[in-house]
């Protein structure tokens, strides 16, 4: 999927993250707030924070003060001017919870399209549709699996790309391989390099991908031959790709996504993202967190890579003595300089 062929960015825009803005259930909605590069966030709705700000609630350099409002009526009155809604939050259990269906229709009245991030699929649901034809309107369900007629399995086509291609992986889930992507990206785009990014999550489409899949949709023997095709397409024109990776390799229950996307990708350098806080997996207390070492030994004994340097949550100049190569934080001055000074060097790009 690429959403940047079907809009003209930046999309001003709404962005829905009821109860969980600033959460790590809310990060579709913080990223899309932070880095999108196709919206233009105007408002973000949740009514457990309404009067704040989206700086205040994030506190991350370069967040604006973008008003957080209690609905998506008071986020059309703040900023009438929106052209999409970005439901940025993906509710447990996976159904569209009965309160936001007003909000829903109230931002397609207004002439909003609408995309979503949920579980279910709103444009295969006849109300919706209906209501989209009404208005004028389109339904963008990001978790669509791709089309039968683009599933194929890997055959190295990635082997023949004049780009260098770099994957970020991690130590776990949630330890911000999203994040290192798109602030690598952006380094290199500063540095002067033709540069894309490919998606294997909600978050990373929204924020603007150059091609993205929600990965965890893919019927498992493709997957490495979708992330393949994905990896060609961007790196038809472009000096350099950065790959967004899943999971980890040590995660007993996501290996195998990881797996595929390592194959699928075939990078040439990896930067490994790690929480050196973490001792046990998010949402797996029973599994500890392997060490970044042995997670790089994984990496490269399984593919042609050199894993180059370790995005870190921490402070470099506390734990850096626990890496074995490059490190430096992406939220700190200069971090993703760092990273990228790391991929160039095993690279020679």
């Amino acid at each position: 999927m690429n959403l940047r062929s079907a809009f003209d960015p930046p999309v001003p825009a709404v962005v829905l993250a009821e109860g969980e803005f600033g959460t790590a259930g809310g990060k579709t909605a913080n990223g899309v707030v932070m880095h999108s590069e196709l919206f233009d966030a105007r408002a973000v709705v949740d009514s457990t924070r309404a009067g704040e700000s989206a700086g205040d609630v994030l506190d991350r350099p370069g967040v604006g003060d973008v008003p957080v409002v209690a609905s998506v009526e008071d986020a059309l009155a703040t900023a009438p001017a929106v052209e999409a809604l970005v439901l940025g939050v993906a509710p447990a259990g996976g159904a569209l919870p009965d309160s936001w269906t007003d909000d829903i229709r109230a931002a397609m009245t207004a002439g909003c399209d609408v995309v979503s991030g949920l579980h279910v699929f709103l444009g295969d649901r006849e109300e919706w549709r209906e209501l989209a034809e009404k208005t004028g309107t389109r339904i963008f369900d990001v978790r669509k699996p791709p089309d039968e007629a683009d599933l194929r399995v890997g055959d190295g086509r990635t082997d023949d790309v004049d780009a260098t291609v770099v994957l970020t992986l991690g130590t776990d889930c949630a330890v911000g391989k999203r994040t290192t992507t798109f602030e690598l990206y952006r380094a290199a785009r500063e540095a002067g390099y033709d540069a894309g990014w490919v998606a294997t999550g909600q978050t990373g489409l929204m924020v603007g991908a150059h091609r993205g899949v929600v990965v965890d949709r893919v019927p498992a023997d493709f997957t490495a031959g979708v992330v393949e095709a994905m990896v060609c397409a961007v790196a038809e024109d472009r000096d350099i790709v950065f790959v967004e990776g899943q999971a980890a390799l040590c995660h007993r229950a996501y290996s195998g996504v990881t797996l595929s996307i390592l194959h699928g990708a075939w990078p040439d350098a990896v930067v490994l993202a790690d929480d050196p806080d973490r001792d046990r997996r998010a949402h797996f207390e029973q599994y500890p967190v392997e060490s970044p070492t042995r997670e790089a030994r994984l990496v490269e004994s399984l593919a042609d890579a050199t894993v180059a340097a370790i995005s870190t949550w921490g402070d470099p100049a506390l734990v850096g003595e626990e890496y074995d190569r490059p490190v430096a934080n992406v939220y700190h001055e200069g971090g993703p300089g760092r990273l990228l000074d790391a991929v160039i060097e095993v690279t020679d790009q």
